[in-house]
């Protein structure tokens, strides 16, 4: 439609104001449909990196279980998004990462706990070794 034609430049001022405040009213609106994911979306995709990072044999080894719970909230959280249920795969999916991030953190402690042990015999070994050496 070019505008500079004055017949269409009079159908334009035609258009009853209610449909032109329908119509600006409805551009935002269909632009933000267009310009973003839905949430539970981006909750998701951040879930799924987390339980990815966190699956390491570390993990696996010193917080299995923490580990499992993780990967079993983030396959919940996709089948509620498969199944059409935004709140629901929102909230599984914030559980996901968040125990992703325990899983990793229970690991490190336990990392640290078995290097402090070995930390501690080591110390104790030597302790002895000295003892046995000033009683000759």
């Amino acid at each position: 439609m070019h505008t500079s034609n004055p017949q269409n430049i009079a159908r334009l001022a035609a258009v009853s104001p209610r449909r032109w405040c329908l119509l600006l009213a409805s551009v935002p609106l269909l632009l933000s449909a267009c310009a973003s994911a839905p949430v539970y979306d981006r909750q998701l995709a951040a879930a799924e990196t987390a339980v990815e990072n966190a699956n390491t044999a570390s993990t696996q080894e010193n917080a299995a279980t923490e580990l499992r719970v993780a990967t079993d909230k983030l396959a919940s959280a996709q089948r509620a998004a498969s199944n059409k249920q935004p709140a629901l795969a929102l909230q599984l999916a914030q559980q996901a990462e968040l125990d992703a991030q325990v899983a990793v953190l229970s690991a490190r402690s336990a990392r640290a706990l078995k290097s402090a042990q070995e930390s501690q015999e080591a110390a104790r070994i030597l302790q002895q070794e000295m003892q046995r050496s000033s009683t000759r």
